[in-house]
């Protein structure tokens, strides 16, 4: 396969302009916006959409480095100047599609699927961006970078990502997490990674706005989603849907959404696909959030007319307690470009969704409730139909949050009503006793 492409920063709004990924930048110099990575398409299409997809065949399941992993198996549409010997990887992604037909089945959608991308290395869907920007920061420093170590903000997930792979690849970390808002199980991997961890008496907007300051000094690079390198990372998950349905693509994708990076990754990698001739059709997009931190419903309700930012709310979903995302204008665009929708749901919505969904076998984060009570909303509404192929996508492991479900099945959530509890029956050890319980359950 050729190797002369190449990407780079540009200006997501349209400046001119253009820096290295390997420069040490985050926004647009001219506006202050976003940047993005832009691919030389020219160069990727000289080669035949069906030449892609058996390059990518042919990489599945390998053990050559590092085309193993379910990022870099895309490497020429990532990264593709990356030296792979600076690749830090945990083999993340190929993660598992789970046909969800118990609760297809309930719902009246026989053609439900899970994209399980908690299934990985840290337990969620951020060690697909982390493993781009950690390699590219190990890069940096092999050429000279004056940088030292890389920061985010976060509220649980992106700072296991982070550490786990600045350990991977001998590079220090500094995570900002807001105080008494992150579950112990995600407290714990940075800990244990060997980060630098601050817990600040704020909320992840306020850790936001720390650590934008603390890397305006270049010694410390920021990792967090609005980096752009996060996002080429992340749209490999569309891409690897795509190609486990045979490169058909599904009517529906529904995600939950925070900080908005990974709606924006996901459209991203769909209109690669689509510009590259691997897919002729686009999928219908859905952002879910939480009602009690729902500024990107609120701002979609308004025709995105202006950007609404609040005070994001304590929700069951704590990694998207987001007031102030910082993707908003790149997901506002993939929405639209997708003829896509934003839906929220509330604390007793998801917390019953996620319920329901593990009686038929699977074990949700509440991030995931999220989206499978936005879910339940559109078949309701009739807008996703019997016919319909839809995708929802689990950022993370149900085992992350296992505070939430003890409380659900105990009927201890605040404004939750737990229609499915299933709490332990507390019983003597005599047989006589344990046989007629058993006789009024088995009924």
């Amino acid at each position: 396969m050729d190797t002369t492409y190449n990407a780079s920063f540009r200006c997501f709004r349209g400046c001119p302009g253009s820096w290295s990924l390997y420069d040490v930048i985050y926004t647009c110099p001219t506006c202050g916006g976003l940047l993005e990575v832009v691919h030389d398409k020219e160069a990727l299409r000289r080669h035949s959409s069906q030449e892609w997809k058996q390059l990518f065949a042919a990489r599945s399941g390998t053990t050559q480095w590092p085309y193993g992993s379910g990022v870099w198996r895309y490497k020429e549409w990532v990264a593709p100047a990356l030296d792979d010997a600076n690749i830090v990887s945990t083999c993340e992604g190929n993660t598992n599609l789970f046909w969800a037909a118990r609760l297809g089945e309930q719902i009246g959608l026989p053609d439900l699927w899970i994209k399980q991308s908690g299934n990985s290395h840290t337990g969620s869907f951020k060690d697909l961006g982390m493993t781009v920007l950690v390699s590219v920061v190990k890069q940096m420093m092999a050429q000279g970078s004056p940088v030292k170590a890389v920061a985010a903000a976060s509220t649980g997930d992106t700072s296991a990502a982070l550490a786990a792979y600045g350990a991977a690849a001998g590079i220090p970390t500094i995570v900002f997490l807001p105080q008494g808002k992150v579950s112990s199980a995600q407290l714990i991997q940075p800990i244990a990674n060997g980060a630098t961890v601050l817990a600040l008496d704020t909320d992840f907007d306020g850790c936001m706005r720390i650590v934008k300051e603390i890397t305006r000094d270049n010694s410390i690079y920021l990792a967090n989603s609005m980096n752009s390198l996060r996002i080429e990372g992340q749209k490999t998950v569309g891409i690897e849907i795509v190609q486990q349905f045979n490169w058909q693509v599904p009517d529906w994708i529904i995600i939950p959404v925070g900080n908005l990076g990974n709606i924006s990754a996901l459209g991203k990698g769909f209109l690669l696909m689509q510009e590259l001739g691997l897919i002729d059709k686009l999928p219908r997009l859905v952002a879910a959030q939480a009602a009690q931190a729902d500024p990107f419903y609120q701002a979609y309700r308004q025709d995105f007319r202006q950007k609404v930012s609040l005070p994001a709310q304590k929700t069951l979903a704590s990694a998207i307690q987001i007031g102030d995302p910082v993707s908003y204008e790149k997901a506002m665009a993939t929405v639209q470009r997708f003829d896509g929708l934003v839906e929220h749901a509330t604390e007793h919505e998801l917390a019953n969704a996620a319920a329901q969904a593990d009686l038929t076998g699977l074990y949700t984060c509440p991030h995931t409730g999220v989206a499978l009570a936005v879910l339940l909303k559109l078949v309701q509404r009739g807008l996703i139909q019997s016919h319909h192929r839809v995708i929802v996508i689990s950022t993370a492991h149900g085992l992350k949050f296992t505070q939430f479900k003890m409380d659900y099945h105990e009927d201890q959530l605040p404004g939750v009503e737990a229609q499915l509890a299933n709490p332990p029956i507390y019983l003597p050890a005599d047989v006589d006793v344990v046989r007629k319980t058993l006789d009024r359950y088995l009924r």
